[in-house]
């Protein structure tokens, strides 16, 4: 089935026209940019050596107000940890919680992946 315009065949001309001539609109192509697949996380060699951490945010107030749950999960073997917590800690307060809840259970991690940016994961490393 062919494609239905809506534009005239020298209206799309112009239009396209306008796209070659454009710089910020050839920044924005695929094209110009090389894509790139995701690199996936090396395999862990043993449980709690390689652990990642995330934030459930939004969820209803529990126990001493706290408003959002730390997940912290082992690469090898899946195990996950749930913590509630206060959207507003800051990194070392996560390294403390995860100290008391991970660290004492199962020792101390080789490596954290975390989708926060890199002054708070260095934060946290160097709170533990």
């Amino acid at each position: 089935m062919a494609k239905e315009h809506y534009f005239s065949p020298h209206m799309l001309k112009d239009i396209q026209d306008l796209i070659k001539r454009c710089s910020i609109c050839q920044m924005a192509k695929s094209h110009v940019f090389l894509q790139r697949l995701y690199t996936p996380l090396p395999t862990s060699q043993g449980p709690w050596l390689d652990v990642s951490m995330d934030f459930v945010l939004g969820v209803p107030r529990i126990q001493r107000n706290k408003d959002s749950i730390l997940v912290v999960v082992d690469h090898f073997s899946k195990v996950s940890h749930f913590t509630s917590c206060h959207k507003s800690h800051d990194a070392s307060h996560i390294a403390d919680l995860y100290f008391k809840e991970v660290v004492r259970l199962h020792g101390i991690s080789l490596s954290i992946v975390l989708d926060r940016d890199s002054k708070f994961l260095s934060r946290i490393w160097i709170t533990l």
